[in-house]
């Protein structure tokens, strides 16, 4: 069986992490072996990190919801209940986006949401 040299092998690998820890602070991006632990890693907190975007997300929403509902006198929880009463499926991305954009649509589910609430 003919022996194998895997130094090209090797190489290339090493170049593609350092490539990718290219902006890493120290030997993180120059050394392969700390390197590679630095992308092992950052790999990682990317991951976990995109899923927590949703949560933040959802965070902003809910803050930007419950801000509008109050200057139209009634509470984020107390929005939401009502427009569940009253049928409307909106999710809170959109309701978000109408309190931002569309102030005057916004407060017309406000008021229905009231009148829900209310009666």
């Amino acid at each position: 069986m003919p022996r194998v040299k895997r130094g090209v092998t090797s190489h290339r690998r090493h170049k593609k992490v350092l490539a990718l820890t290219k902006g890493h602070r120290a030997t993180k991006h120059s050394l392969f072996r700390r390197a590679n632990e630095s992308m092992i890693k950052s790999l990682s907190y990317a991951y976990a990190h995109r899923r927590e975007r949703k949560g933040d997300m959802r965070r902003l929403w809910v803050t930007r919801i419950n801000a509008a509902s109050r200057a139209e006198g009634l509470t984020y929880g107390q929005l939401i209940h009502g427009l569940k009463e009253s049928g409307v499926e909106i999710n809170r991305k959109m309701l978000a986006d109408m309190a931002v954009r569309e102030p005057e649509s916004f407060s017309n589910l406000v008021s229905m949401a009231r009148e829900q609430a209310k009666g």
